[in-house]
Parts: C-alpha cells; sequence; structure tokens
C-alpha cells in the first residue's frame, strides 16, 4: 500500500488576531475616509459608494480616496507597514470615525 503526505492548504497562523474596533450604530454624521491601493478600479467604485451613503445618511462626510496616497503594487512589507502607520495618522488628523479600506470583485 503506498501512502502519501498530506499538507494542509490552510497553511500556518502567522499573524497574531487582535481585537477589532466596535462597530459604529450609524453612520450619519460621521466621517468616513475612503483609503484606496492603487487596484481594483477603487476609482469607479468608490464614487458610487459615496453616493449611496450619502444618500441613506445625508450628515455623513467623506473623506475621499484622492486625499490619501497609496503604494500601488507595493510587496516590500516594511514599507507596507510604514505606509500603514502614516494612513493611521492621516485618518486621525481628517477626523475619520471610520474607514472603508478595501472594495472591489
Amino acid at each position: 500500500m503506498e501512502s502519501f503526505e498530506v499538507v494542509s492548504p490552510l497553511g500556518v497562523q502567522v499573524v497574531r488576531a487582535e481585537r477589532t474596533a466596535p462597530r459604529l450604530r450609524d453612520l450619519d454624521g460621521k466621517t468616513i475616509g475612503e483609503v484606496w491601493n492603487g487596484v481594483f478600479k477603487g476609482d469607479i467604485t468608490f464614487p458610487l459608494i459615496r453616493k449611496a451613503l450619502q444618500e441613506r445618511y445625508p450628515r455623513v462626510r467623506i473623506v475621499p480616496f484622492t486625499e490619501f496616497p497609496h503604494l500601488k503594487g507595493a510587496d516590500n512589507p516594511a514599507a507596507q507597514r510604514e505606509h500603514a502607520i502614516h494612513i493611521a495618522a492621516l485618518t486621525r488628523a481628517k477626523g475619520c470615525d471610520a474607514v472603508i479600506s478595501g472594495n472591489g470583485a
């Protein structure tokens, strides 16, 4: 009888899970930042998401993705970490209560 070695496609956990921030109860009157990494047509989808949010929550304020820098195609973990720290500081400085950090198909 032949034997086979099986390797899980799930891999091993390499990132420690952190507690997430509580969800906002309502977006009306809140400031939402759009953070885009430059792929998945965010330039098309963010304006649609923005319009839908503004129709549903008349007092929502949106900080568009154009006000945040992005590292398109960045595959350097150290650069990504520094960029994430910079984006987090910018969202705080712009008064964001929440961030849409990804969208696409």
